[in-house]
């Protein structure tokens, strides 16, 4: 005999049901909001710059699964963020990584292992068919998180801020993969760099420079720049600039036509990056800044286009960014 449900019943798991479904809906349109994002501006997927270069650069105290002094060597790492593959890599442990993201470019042996997705898409079977001892994760990807804490599988997590703390970061995945005096040594070495830089701009001038990450290709709309907090200002201030928005205390700004003419920038710096981008075509696309001539830095013809993942990846490669902006803020000081 089949019971029916009451009118009332129907009516409240009907409802429950449509709002879960808007719910899945509005969360798919939201990622897919941000993936065509990601293409127009030629963001860089691997650290995804809504989610993480906009939230800026450093680790917060990681949270684990089985981590800790006691915890084994992992033998077998996925990392799903290309600045701890960078960082692994450059500690002379490239070896031990089993599985990166859909992003990693560098170096290029990162290029050739197994793919397991990105920040907004990872690729939870994949991960486990990889028998991981250790994955490494971003702080954000709560769900992931979930998902290997239901599958056992030992994690490190952080989060991105400033530029001092990606030695931080360095260090404590040193710690945590067993190459403690490796990674003490590169943090140390990438700090007396960056500290050489500094010195050297010290008595320099500095102008103010509008340093640029993000805009619709032939034009000047949708543009995102640095504000006063996170590694690309720590870079540019190191690099002998000064932050045009540096009284943003925020990683990124979306700047209108209208902020650049009121800040007027000295100069203007563009970063490019990602598997499209070509120092040619950027240098063409620097015309569009024809249409703000009343800004000092088109007006002296002082607009740079600098291209590479070094500039936006915060890992090991952060020093040569960071020495390249100065080459272009100084280039008489640099050669």
């Amino acid at each position: 005999m089949t019971r029916t449900l009451p009118a009332w019943r129907r009516a409240f798991m009907f409802s429950v049901w449509r709002k879960a479904f808007v719910l899945s809906v509005w969360r798919k349109a939201f990622v897919f909001f941000l993936w065509r994002r990601a293409l127009a501006l030629r963001w860089l997927p691997a650290v995804i710059i809504p989610s993480v270069l906009l939230l800026g650069c450093s680790a917060t105290p990681s949270r684990e699964r089985a981590a800790g002094a006691s915890a084994p060597r992992p033998q077998r790492i996925i990392s799903l963020i290309p600045a701890a593959t960078e960082m692994i890599f450059a500690m002379g442990d490239g070896n031990r990584i089993v599985g990166v993201s859909n992003y990693d470019r560098f170096p290029a042996d990162a290029t050739k292992l197994p793919k397991v997705g990105g920040l907004l898409d990872p690729n939870v079977e994949r991960i486990i068919d990889l028998r991981p001892d250790l994955v490494i994760v971003y702080a954000t990807q709560r769900e992931l998180l979930e998902r290997l804490d239901r599958a056992h599988l030992p994690y490190f997590s952080y989060e991105h801020r400033a530029l001092p703390d990606i030695t931080q970061t360095i260090r404590a995945i040193g710690v945590r993969i067993g190459s403690a005096d490796r990674a003490n040594a590169l943090a140390s070495s990438m700090e007396q760099s960056l500290a050489e830089i500094r010195a050297a701009t010290a008595a320099l001038p500095h102008p103010t420079t509008l340093l640029v990450f993000g805009r619709d290709p032939g034009t000047l709309r949708s543009m995102y720049v640095s504000g006063g907090y996170g590694f690309l200002h720590d870079m540019l201030e190191i690099a002998g600039g000064t932050n045009v928005f540096a009284d943003v205390g925020r990683q990124s700004v979306q700047a209108t036509t209208e902020m650049l003419i009121a800040r007027r920038p000295e100069v203007v710096i563009e970063l490019h990056y990602g598997d499209k981008a070509k120092a040619a075509d950027a240098e063409k696309d620097l015309a569009v800044w024809n249409a703000l001539a009343s800004i000092p830095a088109v007006r002296n013809h002082l607009l740079h286009v600098l291209v590479g993942d070094e500039f936006v990846v915060p890992g090991p490669r952060v020093v040569e960014g960071t020495r390249e902006l100065a080459k272009t803020l100084h280039p008489e000081t640099f050669k």
